[in-house]
């Protein structure tokens, strides 16, 4: 009794060890390599599978999400000789199981020694100042390389991205004071400019205020001899009807003329800005002659208006009676 017991128990454990042995389950984001008496033979995908024990097993199992790996930052010398520490991630991800499993050893080892290997090449191939403003350029041209590279190997790498540059100190500092000395000479030019732009509105202010000024005063004396022009005018017009009086035989006329000659000349003397006081000149008496003559002239007028007005009515009336 006690030896069928035990030949049950171990065929219950055997049989429990062939369950497990044979029912496979994948989980989702992997899949699993299957291997008859140690040669591949397919792929399992996510779900559940069957498998003969002893003749089948699991080879490798293999991660087929995206998947990131840093680059250990290493020295690179660049083609005018400044070496910078350069570092990076990259993103690959599995598309051939059975190749990522069986074409290559280690295949995180590898993706990164590749990369590395290709930094030293295209940024080598770079100057500093291209390395350090080119870095899209960088990227483009590893991702191409490695991408090309890791193919065979079941993998495609979708992204390659440097990090970071550093170059040494001194470099650094050097950099520095070149880039300040930069803007410096950018401030100054500025400066100069704003200078210039200033001092050109200021002469074309200049010489607009000049114009306009230049032609106030045309206008100004435009008008100044109009004036004149008209005060001659008014002056021949009077020396003219002066003239007409005296070849009339109008004496008063000619005292009327000199009258007012001397009293302007006379106004023009006392209101001088430099005059203190004023000295009537010994002819004053003359002066009054000739206003006497100007009130005779204007009574001789009056009268002569008076009798024209009278010969009128006169010859009015007479016509009425007629």
């Amino acid at each position: 009794m006690g030896g069928g017991t035990f030949i049950a128990a171990v065929l219950a454990v055997a049989f429990i060890v062939f369950f497990f042995k044979m029912v496979r389950i994948v989980p989702q984001g992997y899949e699993w390599t299957v291997e008859r008496f140690g040669k591949y033979t397919h792929t399992m995908s996510p779900g559940l599978h069957l498998l003969i024990p002893v003749v089948q097993a699991v080879g490798r199992k293999v991660n087929v999400m995206e998947q990131v790996l840093d680059v250990p930052s290493q020295d690179v010398i660049t083609k005018d000789n400044a070496v910078v520490k350069v570092d990076g991630v990259v993103f690959f991800q599995v598309l051939d199981a059975a190749k990522a499993a069986y074409e290559v050893a280690n295949l995180e080892v590898a993706t990164i020694a590749l990369v590395q290997t290709n930094i030293r090449t295209v940024i080598g191939s770079m100057d500093l100042d291209e390395s350090l403003s080119n870095r899209e350029s960088i990227n483009a041209q590893l991702l191409n390389v490695v991408d090309q590279a890791t193919h065979p190997w079941g993998i495609k790498v979708t992204r390659i991205e440097i990090r970071d540059i550093q170059p040494p100190r001194d470099l650094v500092d050097s950099m520095a004071r070149q880039m300040k000395a930069e803007r410096d000479r950018r401030a100054v030019i500025l400066e100069a400019e704003g200078h210039r732009q200033s001092e050109i509105l200021r002469a074309e202010g200049d010489k607009q205020a000049a114009i306009l000024e230049a032609e106030g005063e045309k206008e100004a004396a435009y008008r100044e001899a109009e004036a004149r022009e008209r005060l001659a005018e008014a002056e021949a017009n009077a020396t003219r009807m002066v003239s007409d009086a005296i070849a009339a035989g109008d004496v008063q006329a000619i005292n009327y003329f000199i009258a007012q000659k001397y009293v302007e000349a006379f106004k023009e003397l006392a209101t001088g800005p430099n005059q203190k006081f004023v000295l009537m000149p010994m002819e004053a008496s003359g002066v009054i002659g000739s206003i006497a003559g100007i009130a005779e002239l204007a009574k001789e007028a009056l009268g002569n208006q008076q009798q024209a007005r009278n010969v009128q009515r006169d010859g009015g009336t007479g016509r009425a009676g007629g």
